[in-house]
């Protein structure tokens, strides 16, 4: 807070204070849930940029959606949660492809501790160059003939394991 890089924080001071911060981070997406769709994005930010996603997306969705934004300060890991009453066409255009765009731009990554996983892994060309990925693809191809080690989960689904 020093330096201006955060303007509020908290720093619990006891095993009791901590856990009590645990309940509440872990809160959040179930509160979210419950009141509706929940588009999820789990990115690694600069630390300086860490929060700036969270005001464009609620600058760009506006009324539409409920932007939630929280994460680790120690390693730029923001976990983006925009909710809205159900799901919506309209919007997940307004977030995808934004949301990598605006992170890639940021020299941040589309993946951070929960892995590309289905959902984001034909995204990957977002945070690794197309030289990456490929050498990714050989080393899995390698080591992985058949292709049955989380197939889809980390490599874009388009990859033929026979060629």
């Amino acid at each position: 807070m020093e330096n201006g890089l955060i303007s509020d924080a908290v720093i619990a001071q006891d095993i009791n204070q901590a856990s009590s911060f645990w309940r509440i981070r872990e809160g959040v997406p179930e509160a979210l849930m419950r009141a509706g769709a929940v588009y999820k994005y789990d990115l690694s930010l600069p630390l300086e940029r860490m929060y700036d996603l969270v005001e464009q997306m609620r600058m760009r969705l506006g009324d539409s959606a409920k932007v939630v934004g929280y994460g680790h300060m120690g390693d730029g890991n923001l976990h983006l949660n925009i909710s809205a009453s159900q799901y919506d066409d309209a919007i997940l255009a307004k977030i995808e492809p934004f949301v990598y765009e605006w992170t890639s731009m940021h020299r941040g990554s589309i993946s951070a501790e929960h892995g590309l996983g289905l959902m984001k892994a034909n995204e990957i060309h977002y945070s690794k160059s197309t030289e990456a990925v490929q050498l990714m693809v050989s080393i899995k191809k390698l080591l992985d003939i058949n292709g049955i080690l989380n197939p889809y989960k980390v490599l874009p689904h388009n990859i033929d394991y026979n060629a």
